[in-house]
């Protein structure tokens, strides 16, 4: 029981993390005139909803045997994982196709404090890697791993946001579209 706690925690933890950089991400981006940042924020918002499934899975899979699971809901975890990863390749798609479709789409250029809250949440992203996936090793959740990864896959397309900001920014009137 002292795992699934560990577990449970962990994904409150990104459930509220998601929902912070969701709200800051979408105030900076509409702000700062960032097409990039409220792409991130809807893609942080579908993490919410990537989290919640990882609670449930996990809640689910430790429930006592009955008589119609008389070896446990262990095996619902994995199934979770695998929706949590499909969620995951479903969301860069969604990503990039709307970055491909928009890159022609002609708008302001992003304001300069859009890079440095991007710089903090990049690595806010990466520490919330960290600390769930030390928290899956612990609890041997696979669930929990496929959320870390989540976190890591979000630092990178913030990365991407950081590069198309920047180059933005450097270049100035003409390459707008970069954000």
């Amino acid at each position: 029981m002292p795992n699934t706690e560990k577990a449970i925690k962990a994904t409150y933890f990104s459930i509220i993390g998601n929902t912070l950089l969701a709200l800051i991400k979408g105030v900076t981006g509409y702000f700062g005139n960032s097409y990039a940042m409220i792409a991130d924020a809807i893609e942080s918002t579908a993490d919410i909803f990537a989290s919640f499934l990882v609670l449930f899975g996990i809640k689910y899979s430790n429930r006592p045997a009955d008589e119609n699971h008389p070896y446990g809901h262990g095996r619902a975890e994995p199934l979770i994982t695998f929706l949590v990863v499909g969620f995951l390749i479903t969301s860069a798609t969604v990503i990039a196709y709307e970055s491909f479709h928009n890159i022609g789409t002609p708008h302001e250029l992003p304001k300069p404090f859009t890079l440095f809250v991007l710089g903090a949440i990049i690595l806010w992203k990466e520490i919330s890697f960290q600390i769930v996936m030390k928290k899956s090793i612990e609890t041997n959740s696979s669930s929990l791993k496929a959320d870390a990864w989540h976190h890591r896959s979000d630092a990178i397309t913030s990365v991407a946001a950081f590069i198309g900001i920047s180059i933005a920014l450097y270049f100035g009137k003409g390459y707008e579209s970069a954000d």
